[in-house]
């Protein structure tokens, strides 16, 4: 199964899909989940969802497949773009970094993403590595905004960064979008092992990959009979906090307030009695789906797991056996 996972994670990260521009990562989602037998749906706003079976007591599953990623905010006069961020990018971090700009008609360019002084044998002084102060260098011999103009590109164009995803011999996984690109492989394998290996599911189970999690709602509209839902995303590693990238990390409270009490136990029982690797923690600047469908009004209960992720939004690095603590809690959930 982890062979599985991280050939998925390798195939999603492959996608360009910043939030609004999701279309061919959720066309390839739909296509891996009709392969494994299921009849997915997509909602009026590009969520995919599929029910894997099981009667009562519905459990919904979320995991979300847009990434941080930029649009074109101005095309300045000597043929540079400015950028405008998506979800909570940070600039300093993709200074150099190779990048995708993607027009309405389906052209696509490659570029770099560059500070507005970036050379330091000509420049003056350093500028601070923020929004206004960044641009897209484009591979095309363009020199103006007419020039640029002239490829097909306007303002509101997408701009994905380069994934760069690469897997270590010692089972480290490095890439941008593991958040949560990581949890949708997962998901992903989940829904192969219930097919496959024909495990008996304790309830009503609901797969949905969302498409507007960087920015707030992605999943403020879930099935109507759900009972709880669980948000599966990436566990946060950094100062003051247990888990490591080889964990699943159980979150009890982010920005939103506590995750619901008896899930939350419930899932440190679960990875206790299955010797799992695992941590519970608290993230101060975090919000999920399930904080969406929370606000949207829906009366479930609710709690947060995934695998530790160092670094996010950032160029991001987990480990495969975070991978599969992750899958083997919620494969003990669905079933024990």
């Amino acid at each position: 199964m982890k062979d599985y996972i991280l050939e998925q994670l390798k195939a999603l990260t492959s996608i360009p899909s910043p939030t609004g521009y999701t279309g061919k990562v959720t066309a390839y989602l739909s296509d891996q989940i009709r392969a494994l037998g299921y009849q997915p749906e997509m909602s009026n706003k590009g969520n995919v969802s599929v029910v894997l079976g099981g009667e009562g007591n519905p459990l919904v599953l979320a995991a979300h497949v847009d990434t941080l990623g930029a649009m074109v905010r101005e095309i300045k006069d000597n043929g540079r773009i400015r950028p405008t961020t998506i979800g909570g990018h940070q600039w300093d971090t993709c200074d150099g970094e190779n990048c995708t700009v993607h027009t309405r008609d389906g052209q696509v360019y490659t570029g770099v993403v560059l500070n507005t002084e970036p050379s330091a044998h000509v420049a003056d002084e350093k500028k601070d590595k923020k929004e206004v102060n960044m641009e897209i260098l484009l591979d095309e011999n363009v020199s103006s905004k007419d020039d640029v103009k002239k490829l097909g590109i306007q303002n509101g164009d997408f701009i994905a960064m380069d994934p760069r995803t690469v897997v270590t011999e010692s089972g480290y996984i490095k890439s941008r979008f593991l958040d949560d690109k990581l949890s949708a492989a997962v998901l992903l394998g989940l829904a192969k092992a219930v097919k496959e290996e024909g495990i008996a599911l304790n309830r009503k189970l609901t797969l949905i990959f969302t498409t507007y999690e960087e920015v707030g709602h992605g999943a403020s509209f879930i099935p109507s009979d759900t009972k709880e839902m669980l948000s599966v995303d990436m566990g946060c590693v950094g100062d003051g906090l247990e888990c490591t990238e080889r964990m699943v990390s159980i979150c009890s409270k982010d920005s939103g307030g506590p995750y619901d009490y008896e899930i939350t136990s419930r899932l440190i029982s679960l990875a206790k009695e299955n010797d799992l690797d695992y941590a519970v923690d608290i993230y101060p600047h975090y919000c999920s789906d399930v904080g969406a469908s929370l606000k949207a009004g829906y009366d479930i209960r609710h709690g947060l797991i995934g695998p530790g992720v160092y670094a996010s939004h950032n160029y991001e690095r987990s480990h495969a056996d975070g991978v599969m603590n992750t899958y083997k809690l919620l494969r003990a959930l669905i079933t024990q």
